[in-house]
C-alpha cells in the first residue's frame, strides 16, 4: 500500500535531521509537507502543524515526552510586548515561591530568556531556570513546583519544562535543568551576552519580530525561525566569554610572584 505524502515527507525530514543535526528544524518539515500542495509552510492548517510538531519533538530532543494531561490551547497568539520593568520583580516573587515550596534548595534559580534582558521586547512570560543536582529525581522537585499552579508539560534528556495549568494565564515558564550541564550554561551565557551587547540585542530583536510576524500562531516554528540568529549570537557569546576570561586572568595579581 502506498504511503501517504505526509508520511514520506516526515521520513525524509527525519533522515535529514539525523544527518545534519540542529540545522534541520520543524520549519523544514512544514516545507516538505507543504511544497507538493503548492503552499507556503505557514499556510498549512494550524492543527496539521501541531501534529507534525508533536512528532518532530521526539526526533529533535532525545527522550522527549509530554507530561500527562498537560495540554492547553496551542493557538494562543504570539505577541511581543515592550520591556516591562516589573518582569524582574515577577521573577523574584516566583523565586521566593520556589524556594519556599522546594524541599531542597536548588543549586541556583535564574531569570533567563528575553524578559531577563533590560529594554528587550518579549512575550510577556517570565522564564525561570532551576538548576538541580539530579534531574532524573523528579519527585524531589516536580510535585513542589506543580503545587504553585504550573504543570510538567514535557521532559527530555536535558530539562523538564513546566507551564501554567490550562485555564490559568501563561505568565511563567519554569525550566529545570542539570546543574553545570549544557542547558544551564548555554542559557545563562546567551542571557549575559544579550545584556552586555547592544548589537546582539538589535540582531535578536529583528529575528524575534520577523518570527512573530510569520508564525503568530505557532510557538515551535517561532522558536525555530530564530535558530540561525541564535546560533550566530552563541558563537559571538562564546568568543566574548573567552575574551572576558582572558582579560580577567591578565589583570589578576600574580600571587606567586608577590609572595616570592
Amino acid at each position: 500500500m502506498a504511503r501517504r505524502p505526509d508520511e514520506v515527507a516526515f521520513e525524509i525530514w527525519r533522515r535529514l535531521r539525523l544527518a545534519r543535526g540542529e540545522s534541520v528544524n520543524v520549519i523544514d518539515l512544514y516545507e516538505l509537507v507543504a511544497r507538493p500542495r503548492r503552499l507556503r509552510p505557514e499556510e498549512l492548517p494550524v492543527e496539521e502543524r501541531q501534529a507534525l510538531g508533536a512528532r518532530a519533538l521526539e526526533v529533535m530532543y532525545p527522550g522527549f515526552e509530554f507530561g500527562p494531561n498537560s495540554g492547553r490551547p496551542e493557538t494562543e497568539p504570539i505577541v511581543l510586548a515592550p520591556y516591562d520593568p516589573n518582569w524582574p520583580l515577577e521573577f523574584e516573587a516566583w523565586r521566593q515561591k520556589l524556594l519556599s515550596a522546594l524541599p531542597k534548595a536548588p543549586s541556583r534559580i535564574e531569570h533567563v530568556g528575553s524578559t531577563a534582558v533590560p529594554e528587550m521586547p518579549a512575550k510577556p512570560v517570565v522564564d525561570i531556570q532551576v538548576s538541580v543536582g539530579d534531574l532524573e529525581d523528579e519527585m524531589s522537585y516536580a510535585p513542589a513546583i506543580e503545587s504553585l499552579g504550573v504543570q510538567l508539560r514535557s521532559r527530555d534528556e536535558d530539562h523538564r519544562y513546566f507551564r501554567p495549568f490550562a485555564g490559568r494565564p501563561r505568565e511563567v515558564h519554569i525550566h529545570v535543568c542539570r546543574a553545570g550541564g549544557e542547558w544551564e550554561v548555554r542559557h545563562l551565557l546567551f542571557r549575559d551576552y544579550l545584556r552586555a551587547s547592544p548589537d546582539a540585542r538589535r540582531d535578536y530583536l529583528e529575528a524575534k519580530v520577523a518570527a512573530a510576524a510569520r508564525w503568530p500562531d505557532d510557538r515551535m516554528a517561532y522558536t525555530d525561525a530564530k535558530s540561525e540568529v541564535i546560533g550566530k549570537l552563541m558563537d559571538e557569546a562564546e568568543r566574548w566569554r573567552l575574551k572576558r576570561s582572558s582579560d580577567r586572568s591578565q589583570t589578576s595579581p600574580d600571587i606567586r610572584s608577590r609572595s616570592a
